[in-house]
């Protein structure tokens, strides 16, 4: 596993497992089983993906010390305000079955985010936040963000994958000192990413599928990835990027591949926002 040390000296790994959209109990239980005795640390849950409790209950069962796992959720729109986010991270902790979160998260840049970020604020200063950051903070949002907040974000986790590279996102974050994190590293499938051309043919020059290919461009961009998979053989091999290096001529070959746009999720989109607003995580 490589690691990267975030902007206040916490140590993240680059590769981690993402559970969004695995919301039954059992099956969410059972791939994080799997995914820890695959070799992963670093779980990616949200109080959204309605998982948090499945989460917890694998991470009682796994037998790996609670200090050797790196274990991040998200705090909801609904929650996005000082008071709702205490409560929010309270929430989330009896859920997880942890006294302490590795990673807590404002999962959009949407209600009184500032107001939650001040909350989290203090509860990072109090421990019970090893980090704190952001998601889905665009170029424009996380530099106001930034110059506004008293403690930097650590992450920010984005949708990035070979057909949206967001290299000004990526520009920002390090000015900041901004951790990128990769939502969606495959694309949600999108794009023929699992047998595209270009990167089988770069692949096959390293014995490796065009998924493993997809994460360790990534990770070689300094970005720490969360791929999902509910299939252990998938969970392995997604695992598995960490015996060879893409060169410059593989890099520049995938950054032709970028559209300079996401055809997942338009954050511009009014009925988007007014749709995540109206989900709600508890009554």
């Amino acid at each position: 596993m490589e690691y990267i040390t975030l902007n206040n000296g916490v140590k993240m790994p680059m590769l981690g497992f993402g559970v969004f959209q695995v919301p039954d109990p059992e099956v969410c239980e059972q791939a994080v089983l799997d995914a820890i005795n695959s070799g992963y640390r670093l779980i990616d849950t949200a109080a959204a993906y309605f998982n948090e409790e499945a989460v917890g209950k694998a991470i009682a069962k796994c037998g790996v010390p609670r200090e050797e796992l790196f274990i991040t959720t998200k705090l909801w729109v609904q929650d996005a305000s000082y008071e709702s986010a205490k409560k929010a991270v309270e929430t989330s902790l009896k859920k997880l079955g942890t006294d302490y979160l590795d990673l807590y998260l404002i999962h959009q840049p949407m209600g009184d985010y500032y107001g939650a970020y001040r909350a989290m604020e203090e509860m990072y200063k109090e421990g019970k936040l090893k980090a704190i950051g952001v998601c889905n903070f665009y170029p424009h949002i996380l530099t106001d963000f930034c110059e506004t907040v008293s403690v930097k974000p650590a992450v920010n986790q984005v949708e990035l994958h070979p057909f949206f590279q967001q290299e000004n996102a990526l520009k920002v974050m390090k000015e900041y000192g901004v951790t990128p994190e990769a939502w969606g590293p495959f694309a949600e499938g999108n794009h023929g990413i699992f047998t595209h051309p270009v990167l089988s043919a770069i692949g096959e020059k390293y014995g490796k599928t065009p998924a493993q290919v997809a994460l360790r461009w990534n990770i070689q961009r300094g970005v720490v990835v969360i791929p999902k998979s509910t299939h252990k053989e998938r969970m392995e091999q997604n695992f598995d990027v960490f015996d060879f290096e893409l060169s410059n001529e593989d890099m520049n070959e995938i950054g032709k591949l970028d559209l300079g746009h996401s055809e997942i999720v338009d954050h511009t989109n009014p009925d988007f926002i007014k749709m995540i607003h109206n989900l709600k995580v508890h009554q």
